[in-house]
This record gives C-alpha cells, sequence and structure tokens, in this order.
C-alpha cells in the first residue's frame, strides 16, 4: 500500500474545496435548508456526508477490484500494460490541465449530466423517512453525482489492482472533501473567486502528482526504469 497515495488521496479532496463549493455547496445549502435538514440539524449534515463517503469508499473497492481481476487475466501482457502508461498519462494531463497548463482537459472535463429524473424520484421516496435516515439515504445516492476529481482518483485507485487500497484511496479523498462541505455548506461565497481558483490548481498537481507517482511504479515494474 502506497501511503504517498493516500496522503495525495486525501489532499486532492481537501484542496479541491473550491471545485465542491462550487458544485455541491448549494445541493448541501438547499438539503440543510429541507424540512429534513431543518430537523435533522448537523446529525442530518453528518451523516448526509457520512453516506456520501461510504459510497465512495464503495466505488474504491469496486474499482480496485476490476484492476485487480485485469491484472491477473491478462498480468503484464501488452494490453495491460498499455492501460497502465495510457491511464497513468492521463491523469497526469487531467492534473496539469486542472492546474491551469491548459485547458482542453481538466478534471471539470470528465463529468457529465446527471440523471436528474432519476436522482429527483429517489429524493422523493427518501423526504418522508426520520430526518438522520433520510440524510443517510441522500448521502449514499448522491456520491454517484458526476465528479472528475473523484473519477480521476477512482482511475488511480483502479490502477492499484486491489481491494483494500481502492477502498482506502476513496475513503480519504471523501473524507478530504467533507470539512469544507460540513462547515460551509452553501456559503461558497466565503472563499474568493482568486482563492478558489488556487486551490483548484493545487488539487490539479496533485492529482498529476498521483499519476507520476504511478507511472515511475509502472515503469519499473515492467522493467522499463
Amino acid at each position: 500500500m502506497n501511503s504517498s497515495l493516500l496522503l495525495m488521496a486525501f489532499s486532492t479532496g481537501l484542496f479541491g474545496i473550491g471545485h465542491c463549493l462550487g458544485m455541491c455547496g448549494g445541493l448541501v445549502g438547499a438539503l440543510s435548508l429541507s424540512e429534513a435538514g431543518q430537523r435533522g440539524g448537523f446529525t442530518f449534515q453528518l451523516l448526509y456526508h457520512a453516506g456520501r463517503i461510504v459510497t465512495y469508499t464503495a466505488i474504491g473497492a469496486l474499482v480496485g477490484w476490476l484492476g485487480s481481476a485485469l491484472a491477473y487475466a491478462d498480468q503484464f501482457s501488452l494490453v495491460t500494460r498499455s492501460l497502465l502508461l495510457f491511464s497513468d498519462l492521463f491523469i497526469i494531463l487531467v492534473g496539469l490541465g486542472t492546474a491551469g497548463l491548459f485547458s482542453f482537459l481538466r478534471a471539470s472535463s470528465l463529468e457529465f449530466a446527471a440523471p436528474t429524473q432519476l436522482i429527483g424520484a429517489a429524493v422523493a421516496r427518501l423526504r418522508p423517512l426520520p430526518a438522520p435516515l433520510a440524510g443517510l439515504g441522500l448521502g449514499l445516492l448522491f456520491g454517484f453525482l458526476p465528479c472528475g476529481y473523484l473519477y480521476a482518483v477512482a482511475i488511480t485507485a483502479a490502477q492499484s489492482a486491489s481491494v483494500t487500497t481502492g477502498a482506502l484511496m476513496l475513503l480519504v479523498f471523501g473524507l478530504g472533501t467533507a470539512p469544507g462541505l460540513l462547515l460551509f455548506g452553501s456559503a461558497a461565497s466565503w472563499l474568493s473567486s482568486r482563492a478558489r481558483s488556487w486551490l483548484l490548481r493545487g488539487a490539479g498537481l496533485l492529482v498529476a502528482g498521483m499519476g507520476v507517482i504511478n507511472l515511475v511504479r509502472h515503469l519499473r515494474m515492467i522493467g522499463w526504469l
């Protein structure tokens, strides 16, 4: 298990707060002002983020398992090597683009429109539940919302070819995103646009750093370095 990757995954979530507040701050604020949110207060918010992190962890375990299945089925073949190196270079490019070196590929480029009708129907079913259960259920659901940083870390987690490491990487990433969303909620305006821009650049460099670490590790593993 690479502790450097875990630290960088956590830091990516932490430094990505500018993106998180911009993308999810309004949603968190709206949830806190909803009937269930007002009834549940801080407990509602806490369980919402706990549910979201559980979903992230499950995604990490799944992609880690898929990575291990590929590695065992086609160990060190040309296909496996090519996929590993391509994904390393892709993550580096996503990170550098997010850091502002170019504009054609950024973390936000990995996002797509959420299935709003499906999510809206699920929210309607969760609304009558007691506030804590509603918060947890909404967190589990919204953990699947499109997020470029989530996808970047998930690709790196898949490269670990380990269920445990994959789950831990997405767990610490989720923990990194929690403080800003938990404390600031909808107050994205508390951070100036310049501050959010610098935080996004820092998160982008961390994403690129994860790609570089894996690229070096994989080049050594296949004997090219």
